[in-house]
């Protein structure tokens, strides 16, 4: 499993990387102010990098014990994806309606056009990073397959 290390490094990596192309694709599609846009791209990153780390440990920890290894096929990382983004939906539902003076089936409409944008985010995101950043059991399974 990955160390405390490295998940940190991943949140905060997902998390910046993520706003980097949210804003400014989010001022686009919903007309917003860039202000506005950034404050919901930073509260929702904060409460995601939490949510990130959370999830991935249970995550992690219920393969471990389950299927006795943490590593993930398409159909896994596609259901991992769609879990978080869930999850995540639920906690940032009721702020973003606040912040914006909008009701909650309008800041539901934004939230999923938002997460479907996470989904496919975190998909290549996460199989990149599980490229660039293997865990040494699967560097030695690679070198015996290999």
């Amino acid at each position: 499993m990955r160390s405390t290390r490295d998940r940190i490094r991943h949140a905060l990596l997902f998390e910046g990387v993520g706003l980097l192309l949210m804003i400014p694709l989010g001022t686009l599609l919903f007309g917003l102010h860039a202000a506005q846009m950034g404050a919901i791209g930073v509260g929702s990153s904060l409460a995601a990098t939490a949510w990130n780390y959370v999830y991935n440990l249970g995550f992690d920890h219920a393969m471990q014990r389950f299927a006795g290894h943490t590593r993930k096929g398409l159909g896994l990382r596609v259901a991992h994806a769609v879990l978080f983004e869930a999850g995540l939906l639920l906690i940032l539902l009721p702020p973003i309606a606040w912040y914006l003076g909008i009701s909650l089936l309008q800041a539901f409409l934004m939230d999923v056009a938002i997460a479907g944008f996470y989904v496919a985010y975190g998909f290549a995101f996460n199989l990149a990073y599980d490229r660039l950043f293997p865990l040494p059991a699967w560097r030695a399974e690679a070198g015996a397959a290999g």
